[in-house]
């Protein structure tokens, strides 16, 4: 959650970075980003990686496809909108050096109007759809 007092802030929950696979320099990082007001989330950077870019996921001719959200990410005031595996998702290239479970990733998020927010993510592998691992 974001400590701020303004009226616009944005919070951002759950802020998780997969480990990068053996010999791969490329990840995904979800999260919850709620807005009060309609915003949109324009980039992210991450000292960790070259780039970072928030990507969509969706069906074309029976096939998953990724690609950048080059307008940005909507945040309609008050909607909880969720990056997670399969869907929107923001997407680190460039990895410098191996992420692994336990570690943690510094993301800066910057919107349309907000300010930008700093958010610490954990490293580690999100829970399949329907089972809780929150006590791990």
């Amino acid at each position: 959650m974001t400590g701020e007092a303004g009226a616009s802030a944005i919070a951002v929950t759950d802020a998780l970075c997969r480990p990068t696979p053996n010999g791969r320099q490329v990840t995904g990082c979800y999260m919850t980003l709620t807005s009060p007001v309609d915003d949109t989330l324009v980039s992210v950077e991450s000292p960790v990686a070259a780039l970072a870019q928030v990507h969509e996921t969706r069906m074309e001719s029976n096939m998953m496809m990724m690609r950048e959200l080059e307008a940005g990410l909507p945040l309609p005031a008050g909607e909880a909108v969720q990056l997670k595996p399969g869907g929107n998702h923001v997407m680190l290239m460039g990895v410098r050096e191996p992420l692994r479970a336990g570690q943690t990733v510094a993301l800066t998020l910057t919107f349309a109007n907000a300010a930008p927010v700093e958010v610490t993510a954990n490293v580690g592998q999100p829970p399949a759809s329907g089972e809780d691992h929150s006590g791990h």
